[in-house]
């Protein structure tokens, strides 16, 4: 049992809800992320994902394609990352770490992944990829390594059952029609896909995309089993990135997990 599915079944023993905070590799640099990964920790994150910089992120909105074009501008690779996660792990060697990114960085690095030192890195997101498919479908295999399938208001019934029988670490659902950062969250319409999906899923269900707020995180775990935020994090991550002071990102991530509790 790797990191992720420990945390997440401990939390779904004590009837909480998760708290998953992203942010990307490498934005503003190698190590303001991983003082930012601490700083999470300290405010409540249970799962910290890392967005993998690419060079066309199409499933991002504005605020998550600038961080990637800023970490790329400072030369950041899959290899940085997880010399950046080990390192994480010399202080931290309980948070799960999930890698969110696309195919083409994966197969480049299919090393990275197979070796995986000290098993630093628990679950990988492959945001282009059909969601009934895994790591293991590219030749990329890893069994300590999580494969999260993502699942959206427009996937029809027939694949939500075999994305989520696929699934495993847990389902992420993308709430909104649109990319991240995106608004208008329809909460019937979300609550109903989440039940169709816990039919077949023997993983929790996370809902992602679209949370600004505490009154949003409180909202979506209600019917799920914890919550993803991302762009409004990067956001603040780009407004602070000159004086390095992120108090109001601690503060924000410790209202988003009372808002859940």
């Amino acid at each position: 049992m790797n990191r992720l599915t420990k945390r997440l079944t401990d939390l779904k023993k004590q009837n909480k809800k998760a708290l998953v905070a992203y942010l990307v590799a490498g934005d503003p640099d190698i190590e303001t992320t991983l003082q930012l990964m601490q700083l999470f920790i300290e405010s409540g994150v249970d799962v910290i994902e890392i967005g993998v910089p690419f060079t066309d992120p199409i499933a991002e909105g504005p605020i998550i394609q600038k961080a990637h074009d800023r970490a790329l501008a400072k030369d950041i690779s899959l290899t940085s990352i997880f010399e950046m996660v080990q390192k994480f792990r010399e202080i931290d060697n309980n948070t799960p770490i999930v890698l969110m990114g696309y195919l083409n960085t994966f197969l480049s690095h299919k090393n990275l992944i197979e070796e995986n030192k000290k098993d630093s890195v628990d679950s990988i997101l492959v945001v282009d990829i059909p969601g009934e498919l895994n790591l293991a479908d590219y030749g990329i295999r890893n069994q300590n390594i999580n494969t999260i399938s993502l699942i959206s208001p427009t996937t029809n019934k027939d694949r939500i059952k075999s994305i989520a029988e696929n699934s495993t670490g847990f389902v992420y659902y993308v709430t909104l029609r649109g990319v991240t950062g995106a608004s208008n969250l329809n909460i019937n319409e979300i609550t109903n896909n989440i039940e169709e999906i816990k039919k077949y899923a023997s993983v929790p269900t996370l809902a992602g995309f679209g949370i600004k707020s505490p009154e949003d995180a409180k909202l979506l775990s209600s019917c799920s089993d914890g919550v993803i935020v991302g762009s409004s994090i990067v956001k603040m991550i780009e407004e602070n990135s000159q004086t390095k002071e992120f108090d109001r990102i601690g503060q924000y991530i410790s209202e988003l997990k009372q808002a859940i509790s």
